[in-house]
């Protein structure tokens, strides 16, 4: 007969290890989903503001450093993208940003027009509108995909 010890965790101790595993586990999964879910952000009524993407209307022409824009949709774009691509490299830039006097402090309504300069340089520009829309903190901004509605212009 052998006169070992047997060595082990005692089961309080294996208790309070499991637990913790558990509650680790349970804190990665809810941060995890709560990452996930966006807050929604809805125009006209309830419906999902990336929806109202579809609906956006715009032309744009960009010549001597000025950019000239109109609405000719019936949802009214608050803010406009403007995404500068030259040799490879791109930054974007918010248009109020570059252009505060001409912008329109409420964005392009149906019909509005906007012309300004700009003074950018670069192989070409690619705009994307900015929406405004109501979620539950107020109203939000929301940016379209610049893949799907982005208009590209040669500068």
């Amino acid at each position: 007969m052998s006169n070992k010890k047997n060595k082990g965790v005692s089961p309080v101790i294996a208790t309070v290890l499991l637990i913790a595993m558990v509650l680790a586990s349970g804190v990665v999964v809810f941060i995890w989903f709560n990452q996930m879910t966006t807050e929604s952000i809805t125009k006209f009524g309830g419906t999902n503001v990336e929806l109202v993407c579809d609906e956006v209307r715009f032309d744009a022409s960009y010549d001597g450093g000025v950019l000239s824009l109109s609405n000719n949709g019936n949802v009214p774009i608050f803010g406009m993208k403007v995404k500068i691509v030259d040799k490879g490299s791109h930054k974007t830039e918010d248009l109020k940003t570059l252009n505060p006097a001409n912008w329109p402090p409420t964005g392009l309504n149906q019909g509005g027009i906007f012309s300004g300069s700009i003074g950018i340089t670069g192989d070409s520009i690619v705009l994307t509108p900015v929406l405004m829309g109501t979620s539950d903190k107020g109203k939000r901004t929301f940016v379209c995909d610049e893949r799907r509605y982005g208009y590209e212009l040669t500068a």
